[in-house]
């Protein structure tokens, strides 16, 4: 395949984590919660790929692990620049949480399955934190 092919196909993908999130889920109310269910999608796609892997399912572990690079491709696309060097660091983050699953659905590697569920269990947690103060 040529390689603006594959950028089209990847930029496709990306755009259909954030599609697919939107459809399934009619009464998001906010943004603010969008990223949160992005957020808990990384997750549990991530289990599934553990999963996968534990069983020797390597379909189905290359099948949830771009799952999730799809969502995370998707939340350096809607990074809001604007609001200064926070959007800088989530970028450089999430593009190694994309390198972290691309690993480990290459090479089968659980610990870096668990690297990244780790980070996204602290961003959530964080973003849970930050967006509710009443």
């Amino acid at each position: 395949m040529k390689e603006n092919e594959t950028e089209k196909g990847f930029d496709m993908y990306a755009g259909t984590a954030y599609n697919t999130y939107a459809q399934n889920n009619v009464a998001v109310e906010s943004p603010t919660k969008l990223i949160e269910m992005l957020y808990e999608g990384v997750l549990r796609f991530n289990s599934l790929a553990k999963k996968a892997m534990d069983e020797g399912n390597i379909e189905k572990r290359v099948y949830w692990t771009n799952r999730s690079v799809a969502i995370v491709t998707e939340l350096i696309a809607i990074l809001d620049y604007s609001q200064g060097d926070v959007a800088y660091y989530l970028e450089g983050l999430y593009n190694y949480q994309i390198e972290l699953l691309t690993d480990a659905g290459l090479y089968n590697d659980a610990s870096r399955l668990n690297e990244c569920n780790n980070v996204f269990k602290e961003l959530l947690e964080a973003w849970r934190e930050t967006t509710n103060v009443a």
